[in-house]
């Protein structure tokens, strides 16, 4: 019963986005933390890949239950490896910055926005699984 209500709707699905965002969070603010490190090369992972592979569990999920929701099946991919309570990232270096005269190409700027991006997924995802959980805390409580 209980797990019927847990996998049900999009909250697997907002639990990943959740998982991926907070990951990828300890990296960017990992590259922060190193942009004046001479020898420095910043690091990311592919957020397509993740939505890709988030896209193809959905519709695998769809095809076996329907849209009354059921467990979410992820496969691991280069960069992320799905685990039961979590994800580990494997980033790699991006090399798409200006090399600066400490061999550190670092952009500040992208980083920065990278970080925004990032904080405003993990967010929404966030806001939408507190919108889940209060539908299902009314319908427990029986009033509106």
């Amino acid at each position: 019963m209980i797990n019927g209500v847990i996998n049900a709707d999009a909250l697997p699905v907002l639990e990943r986005m959740m998982q991926f965002a907070g990951a990828r969070h300890r990296v960017i603010t990992h590259n922060i933390a190193n942009l004046d490190t001479p020898n420095f090369r910043p690091v990311d992972v592919s957020i397509d890949a993740f939505q890709t592979e988030l896209r193809g569990a959905i519709d695998e999920r769809r095809e076996r239950h329907g849209n009354a929701g059921g467990s979410l099946r992820t496969e691991d991919t280069e960069q992320v490896s799905f685990e039961r309570d979590g994800m580990t990232l494997n980033p790699q270096p991006t090399g798409e910055n200006i090399m600066f005269h400490d061999r550190n190409d670092r952009d500040l700027e992208r980083t920065m926005q990278d970080l925004v991006e990032n904080f405003t997924a993990f967010r929404t995802a966030a806001q939408l699984m507190r919108s889940r959980f209060d539908l299902i805390n009314t319908a427990i409580r029986e009033r509106i």
